[in-house]
């Protein structure tokens, strides 16, 4: 059995209040905080003044208060209750907020269609976190139908003004070219102007383009670089991805131990990616000594979130009895939960239990359906064994042609025992047979190239 391994941003912000203390001695800490206790309890009680008389400023100054818990206890429904306040008289920033807490269903029952009403009064007014919260229920098909060209509007309207989380959403739109031309160099154009804002998720973004190319020169070290920003920053997403550049290298020396560190606080972040490559460290003892239960550990954090490469990988774990008693049955549902998510590994893996018929009743039916989706990935032993198949009938009508083209196409991908192979059922085909055969091969070998 084989094993393996493996971006969107949603964000509605109330707009914080907080406050930030130095370090101090503890008796001189403990007056700071007695002080700023007092002042936000006396900022609350004016508020609540001036709020009772109607003011829309101070409504929404004490809804936030309420939300925060500052100089009152916190009470999100007391928070939404002046928060609608100020909204009715169109205050924009409570507007928002309260649009954000029917998003939320915070203080109040979460109802899309309300936070998209709400958004859209604050956005109109050029509220940019609106904007941006708005073009996010766009994109997400909450609360209005989805349509990518109007969350590209919104989003432009708040990345013009600056937004940061809206320039980096601007830049995904640009990337995956859902409601505007695909177009990689804006893609990176706005995850720069974001990125350079310190906003971690276009950090990492950045560092991923980078990392693969496209509207940029392919560069590890820039990967790294951002990678790192916002990994420093607490992001999971690129703390996985530094911690991969570590295991592997490129733009950086490889050190499985930094590997493991950065895998593990993206992990304990629950980052399925992460978790699952905490796992395999642990399986093969890089960076950590070598622990079997600690890997099926990691990778069932992983596996239950739907990670594909982590339900492989616990199905092998089942498969062997690494780190977990023997289960042929376990095997088989984790498999097929990563197969049905297009995991080649598990396809080939649930192909040659069907194939072997080991805890599982055999069926060269399903052995051929499996090996298939795994050999139209590029995947050598799948389409070796599609040819072994097809040459002995199967699961399959027995058909030489279709052999001696799974076993070309393997050889081409480095299945060096498929030569042979295919050799020997060329001196079963005629010469009109074996032409039509070296022209489909061709095709497909060009088709199922390996992606490994």
């Amino acid at each position: 059995m084989r094993h393996a391994r493996s971006l969107f941003f949603a964000f509605f912000l109330l707009q914080p209040v907080s406050d930030t203390f130095a370090s101090l001695d503890p008796i001189a800490t403990q007056r700071i905080v007695e002080q700023s206790i007092a002042a936000a309890q006396q900022a609350a009680s004016q508020y609540r003044k001036a709020a009772e008389h109607g003011d829309a400023a101070a409504e929404f100054n004490l809804g936030a208060c309420y939300a925060s818990g500052l100089g009152v206890s916190q009470d999100a429904q007391q928070a939404v209750y002046w928060y609608r306040k100020a909204a009715e008289q169109g205050y924009s920033a409570a507007q928002n907020n309260l649009g954000a807490s029917y998003a939320s269903g915070q203080g109040v029952a979460q109802d899309y269609q309300q936070a998209v009403y709400w958004y859209r009064k604050a956005a109109e007014q050029g509220e940019v976190t609106a904007q941006t919260s708005l073009g996010v229920r766009y994109a997400a098909g909450q609360g209005v139908e989805k349509d990518y060209q109007q969350a590209v509007y919104w989003y432009r309207k708040a990345a013009e003004q600056g937004h940061a989380a809206a320039q980096n959403n601007l830049g995904v739109r640009y990337a995956t070219g859902q409601g505007v031309a695909q177009d990689y160099q804006q893609a990176i154009s706005w995850y720069r102007k974001a990125a350079e804002q310190g906003y971690a998720t276009a950090q990492d973004n950045l560092g991923v383009r980078y990392a693969y190319g496209g509207g940029v020169t392919k560069d590890y070290e820039q990967a790294v670089f951002w990678y790192r920003k916002a990994a420093e920053q607490g992001d999971a997403a690129a703390q996985d991805h530094l911690g991969v550049r570590y295991a592997y290298g490129g733009g950086v020396e490889k050190d499985y131990q930094q590997a493991v560190f950065w895998f593990r606080k993206a992990a304990e972040q629950g980052n399925a990616a992460a978790q699952g490559d905490l796992g395999v460290r642990y399986e093969t003892g890089q960076g950590v000594v070598q622990d079997y239960e600690q890997a099926v550990f990691w990778y069932r954090k992983a596996a239950e979130q739907g990670h594909a490469a982590a339900q492989n990988n616990l199905g092998a774990c089942y498969g062997t009895g690494q780190g977990v008693a023997q289960d042929s049955q376990q095997a088989i549902f984790w498999f097929r939960k990563a197969a049905e998510q297009g995991d080649v590994t598990a396809q080939f893996n649930l192909g040659a239990l069907y194939g072997t018929g080991k805890g599982i009743a055999q069926d060269d039916h399903q052995a051929i359906f499996w090996f298939h989706k795994a050999a139209e990935q590029g995947d050598a032993a799948a389409q070796f064994n599609l040819g072994v198949l097809y040459s002995q009938g199967k699961g399959v009508a027995q058909d030489n042609s279709q052999a001696y083209v799974w076993f070309s196409v393997a050889a081409a991908n480095g299945q060096s025992k498929a030569t042979d192979d295919r050799n020997h059922v060329a001196e079963k085909l005629s010469k009109s047979q074996l032409a039509a055969a070296q022209k489909l091969a061709g095709q497909y070998c060009e088709k199922y190239q390996s992606r490994r």
